[in-house]
């Protein structure tokens, strides 16, 4: 199969990379390495049946390349994924989230691919539910321009597909998390907190550690992508999650724990705009795509720290 990822040389978008190549698959990249790092790519880049092409996906370029390779398939992860960057300028995430969406959607459709599979934000589009685990029947209440974007996306996504038969899925991401993984945006906490205490540096908690996300594994993420490449999950929004809420606080220990080192966190006051608590019910994934998620948040945790060490160490 042929696919195109953008945001290829992100933290995301970087693993399903080189599971795609891993497989056999035909694999064309898209980044403008504003965020996502050539390194992450490393080994793909020295495989057979890979391509990286830089720039931006508002660009003209993007249209071109989908018209030279004619993917089946394209996996959209590229995006401006910071929510307080978000707030401090919305106009930077409307163009990147919501016109690089259109953008992608238009190559396609001009371009005759059949299948999207969109990277969404289950941590966003609810803003704070009545109750969790949220299930896809939830209002979206998006409580930052990130998660509007992101909301406005998925409509978009619908909205190729009765307009021009565009099939396609919007996957809801709870806050992914694992090797390679930036300290910044939503589920950034773990690469910060594991960094640190890899390093014997301090920790710092906001507000007072309550306030929980559903963290999952990235290649859990990975396989769900993957499970939609042949069209299981068309028509769809889906979420993909632990079903689990984690505090701050927990996450904190079970990181120290993790890491072996003590778990003394300083606190600080609560940043402005951070939800309370979210947590996804993946249950209409694992109807549509026989997808649950694999990786406790203990071994992923783990591996994680298992990675920092082995960077630190190069």
């Amino acid at each position: 199969m042929r696919v195109l990822v953008t945001g290829a040389a992100g933290f995301i978008g970087s693993h399903l990379v080189d599971r795609l190549v891993a497989d056999g698959h035909r694999v064309t990249g898209v980044d403008d390495l504003s965020t996502g790092k050539l390194a992450n790519l490393a080994d793909a880049r020295r495989a057979k049946g890979f391509s990286f092409h830089r720039f931006d996906i508002t660009s003209t370029d993007l249209l071109t390349l989908v018209a030279r390779d004619r993917p089946d398939v394209v996996c959209h992860l590229a995006g401006q994924m910071d929510v307080r960057r978000s707030v401090a300028d919305p106009l930077h995430d409307t163009r990147t989230n919501v016109l690089g969406t259109v953008n992608v959607l238009e190559a396609c459709v001009r371009t005759g691919v059949p299948r999207v599979v969109f990277a969404s934000s289950g941590g966003t589009v609810y803003g704070e539910p009545p109750s969790v685990p949220v299930t896809e029947r939830a209002a979206l209440r998006p409580a930052s321009p990130y998660g509007a974007a992101k909301a406005a996306a998925e409509t978009y996504v619908a909205a190729y597909a009765r307009l021009h038969g565009l099939r396609g899925v919007s996957l809801r991401l709870g806050n992914v998390y694992g090797p390679r993984q930036d300290p910044h945006g939503e589920a950034g906490v773990v690469s910060i907190f594991a960094g640190a205490l890899v390093a014997g540096r301090p920790t710092t908690v906001f507000g007072d550690g309550t306030s929980s996300r559903d963290y999952v594994y990235v290649e859990d993420v990975v396989d769900a992508f993957l499970r939609c490449l042949g069209g299981k999950g068309d028509g769809r929004r889906l979420n993909v999650g632990s079903g689990r809420a984690t505090s701050v606080r927990a996450l904190h220990a079970l990181v120290a724990k993790a890491v072996g080192a003590p778990d003394a966190p300083e606190f600080a006051p609560p940043r402005s705009g951070e939800l309370q608590a979210v947590a996804l019910d993946s249950s209409a994934a694992r109807r549509a795509l026989g997808w649950e998620p694999a990786v406790t948040l203990e071994d992923g945790l783990a591996r994680t720290v298992d990675w920092l060490r082995a960077t630190r160490k190069r």
